[in-house]
């Protein structure tokens, strides 16, 4: 039986075991990224074919539908790792994680898993609505780009699958080092306020690098910004969304922000798919700068509103 969370040791035990998940899961996910399109091009199908292959599973993701595969070996890879991470979380992650004398909100009966009053509740906090609006846009445009990436590396930059595989596992290095060495750095000197301007601007850097990639080279270096963009804005954006409720829907408000992936893999593959078709790799960073550059009026527009009401 697991110890009483909050105790210092049981705390650790839950972050360590926490971080293990997560390094199980994106190495599947990444392994999925290096797989799939060479799979998809074996069995005959074309770049908008792999669109809507990719717009399937984010339906099946975002309904919490299983996907299991048979077809190739790291499918069954990653099945086993996702039963072996059951087996941790049963073990090892208690069933309250938070300490029990935290603030709580007034106990309401249960919600059914969709629930949509509950929803429009939560939207209905202070500043949600605006913060939930830019975090899908500010993701969206990398996030459409990272999914057709799989077809951009076989087509545009003609890798073979080791080397994708290669290419992939140095995109998630950066984001270890990122999420792991730069960004509490941050947060620990800048405002989420700053932080989120900061990652909006990266995020055009980002656009204009792809415009004139015409390379894996130049890919390796626009990679670190775009890992820079992600992880802050990802990080800033849930930060001020679990903040702007109470401790007790804490969870509920990171279950809202868990399904903006889900929905990006609904809709970004056919996006991505017609997008690469008809107007090439610059279209993804023509794309990132236009939505980055209307996100970045927003918010300087909404943080001198808020300078001004705090004047008053």
């Amino acid at each position: 039986m697991a110890a009483d969370p909050g105790t210092s040791k049981s705390r650790g035990q839950v972050i360590t075991v926490t971080y293990l998940l997560t390094a199980i899961d994106v190495s599947c996910l990444f392994m999925q990224f290096a797989v799939t399109p060479y799979l998809a091009r074996s069995l005959g199908l074309d770049t908008v074919g792999f669109g809507y292959l990719q717009t399937v599973f984010g339906v099946l993701q975002l309904v919490g539908g299983p996907v299991f595969g048979r077809l190739y070996t790291p499918t069954l890879i990653a099945l086993a790792a996702s039963l072996i991470s059951c087996v941790i979380v049963m073990i090892y992650i208690p069933a309250q994680t938070k300490s029990k004398q935290e603030g709580r909100a007034p106990e309401r009966g249960k919600p059914g898993l969709f629930n949509f009053g509950e929803l429009v509740r939560l939207l209905k906090y202070p500043g949600v609505m605006a913060i939930l609006i830019i975090k899908v846009f500010s993701s969206f445009p990398i996030g459409v780009f990272m999914l057709m990436f799989p077809i951009v590396s076989v087509d545009f930059f003609g890798l073979n699958a080791a080397t994708a595989g290669y290419l992939m596992s140095y995109f998630g290095i950066l984001q270890l080092v990122v999420q792991g060495f730069m960004v509490g750095r941050l947060t620990s000197r800048l405002s989420d306020d700053t932080l989120l301007l900061l990652s909006v601007v990266v995020a055009m850097v980002v656009g204009l690098g792809l415009v004139v990639m015409t390379n894996v080279y130049h890919f390796c270096i626009i990679a670190v910004p775009m890992v820079f963009t992600l992880c802050v804005s990802g990080v800033i954006t849930d930060s001020i969304l679990t903040k702007a409720v109470p401790p007790s829907e804490t969870g509920a408000m990171l279950g809202i922000c868990a399904s903006i992936q889900p929905l990006t893999r609904t809709v970004g593959p056919a996006i991505g798919g017609y997008l690469y078709k008809h107007y090439g790799v610059p279209s993804f960073g023509l794309f990132d700068v236009i939505v980055s550059l209307l996100l970045l009026i927003y918010l300087v527009n909404r943080q001198t509103k808020q300078n001004g009401a705090k004047n008053n």
